[in-house]
């Protein structure tokens, strides 16, 4: 089991750069928008270092929603291998059985 500090900061970065989307999608746009002026790209590219560091998607970190661990991650089901195997194992995702042989 992860920290629970860790699992609420990446909680709050997610929700700060789901908030934050539009206004970065913006700021973007323009900053790579070469019909506009210099000094337009330039000011847009200082609006966006303004914010917060947080609210760049490229820090959210993927993490299992079991228990939080963040290495191992399976992107289609949200988990980590460890709850992915004990919970395949109880039966409890469907489609997937204990191997045996």
């Amino acid at each position: 089991m992860a920290k629970t500090s860790s699992i609420e900061k990446n909680n709050r970065r997610k929700k700060l750069s789901k908030q934050m989307a539009g206004k970065r999608a913006k700021l973007k746009a323009m900053v790579m928008d070469h019909k506009s002026s210099m000094e337009e790209r330039f000011a847009a590219q200082l609006k966006l270092s303004a914010l917060p560091r947080n609210s760049a998607p490229s820090r959210v970190r993927n993490r299992c929603e079991v228990t939080g661990r963040p290495r191992a991650y399976y992107r289609k089901l949200k988990l980590s291998r460890i709850a992915l195997r004990e919970l395949g194992n109880f039966g409890e995702i469907p489609g997937m059985v204990k191997s045996s042989w």
